[in-house]
């Protein structure tokens, strides 16, 4: 197996090996994709035998990228439980990702469990135990959830002596709801306590998040900042609970379309001949009418979804006295862009995507060079959607349904899309003056 590990991305995703038949035989997940692989082409004196045997049989090598670990570890599971790996199935993997669990009893508690033998409703899995312990702390102390403590066998039929519940710490510290005395909660009350948990855990928590967001400021606003801090933690427990649901909730044919996507991607870089797998695209794009208005446009995709946070609007300094000139204007937005991320020590696209034809990207070419910057630059022309780069005199030209040429469009179209909005805003706004 030959893999450039530099064109791998230091991002979160799940990695697929094949044999020389195509069989999956391994599927794993790390936050850190370049790092992992990277360890499969490193020699190790101590390797042990499931490794060995890994490398040995590898031909090849599909990733999915991810938004997040927890992502890529739910991928990872569905997609084992689908396809049923060689190496994953013979070696059962001793690391098993623990989950939450209502049990299901007359007075259900809550655990962090590793293993499915418990009967009760199952949320998860999560990353790391450790983390989800303190979350559970953390919303059972804001009394989000407010289910029992302790351990403690009792049911309906066999409730709990007196001499148990007077010796429960929780009990007398009124740290427990204490569903053991009657006296303190129904049983009706109980289960209400229970369905919200479970609605809490499977995404239900809208409300309670708009009401700690005005509770953190309100307390902020009477400088109450020990009680604006639990709410601002309560709200970051949500997150990471929703963040959850959100993933568990997809189903195979979407991981799949991820999976699909990935090889776009890998499409696009091979077909053409890219140093790097495009993950993170900026395309610009000019608009202007005679010189007058004129703006750039520039939008960013990170793993094939838009990144408005990093959309920009370039209104042109350098105009030309006669015209317009397109080509000067896209040398511009590019250097400008390109300047910003020096200065602001972000990290440089995979590709940069340009409207236009041979022209403009000669000009996108340059404002690179200026800088010292060795980027992959393609422009793709209107009128026949052909693909265009500096290092090859005819122009690349894809299948008109293939996925590579409809995202490229796509993207392309956005640009223009964002650019142009811009220029009618500026338009407008010198009308009304």
């Amino acid at each position: 197996m030959s893999i450039d590990i530099n064109k791998i991305p230091e991002l979160p995703g799940v990695y697929i090996i094949k044999d020389l038949y195509e069989r999956i035989i391994y599927i794993g997940k790390s936050k850190n994709l370049k790092k992992r692989v990277g360890s499969y082409f490193v020699k190790k004196s101590d390797e042990d035998f499931k490794t060995a045997s890994i490398k040995l049989l590898a031909f090849k090598m599909d990733f999915i990228i991810c938004d997040s670990e927890r992502e890529a570890l739910i991928v990872e599971r569905k997609l084992i439980s689908e396809h049923s790996p060689f190496f994953n199935t013979l070696w059962k993997d001793s690391k098993t990702y623990p989950y939450i669990a209502i049990t299901k009893e007359d007075f259900p508690r809550i655990l962090i469990t590793r293993s499915n033998k418990i009967k009760g409703s199952y949320f998860g899995p999560y990353p790391k135990s450790d983390i989800t312990k303190k979350l559970i702390e953390k919303l059972s102390e804001l009394k989000i959830i407010n289910l029992r403590k302790c351990n403690h066998n009792f049911s309906i039929k066999k409730p709990l002596s007196k001499n148990i519940i007077n010796k429960c710490i929780y009990y007398h510290t009124g740290q427990c709801v204490s569903p053991c005395d009657s006296e303190k909660i129904s049983l009706s009350e109980y289960k209400k306590l229970v369905l919200n948990a479970k609605k809490f855990f499977q995404g239900e928590h809208y409300e309670l998040m708009k009401y700690f967001k005005e509770k953190m400021k309100e307390s902020s606003k009477n400088l109450d900042f020990e009680n604006a801090k639990i709410y601002r933690d309560a709200m970051r427990a949500i997150e990471h609970i929703y963040e959850r649901v959100s993933v568990n909730e997809r189903n195979l044919k979407e991981i799949e379309s991820k999976a699909d996507f990935t090889k776009t991607l890998i499409g696009i870089k091979e077909k053409l001949e890219l140093k790097k797998i495009p993950y993170h695209i900026e395309s610009f794009d000019i608009s202007n009418l005679y010189n007058r208005w004129a703006v750039g446009g520039m939008v960013c995709f990170v793993n094939g979804k838009k990144n408005h946070s990093h959309y920009r609007h370039f209104k042109i300094k350098n105009t030309v006295d006669k015209g317009s000139n397109d080509y000067l204007m896209i040398q511009e937005i590019v250097k400008r862009r390109l300047m910003q991320c020096i200065k602001n020590n972000e990290g440089f696209p995979d590709l940069l995507l340009i409207d236009g034809g041979r022209g403009q990207i000669s000009m996108a070419f340059r404002a690179a060079k200026e800088l010292k910057l060795d980027i992959d630059i393609i422009s793709i022309a209107k009128s026949n959607e052909e693909i265009y780069t500096l290092y090859k005199k005819e122009p690349y030209s894809f299948e008109k349904d293939s996925n590579e040429l409809l995202f490229l469009r796509m993207v392309r179209d956005e640009t223009h899309r964002f650019a142009i909005g811009y220029h009618r805003k500026l338009r407008a706004k010198e009308f009304l003056i």
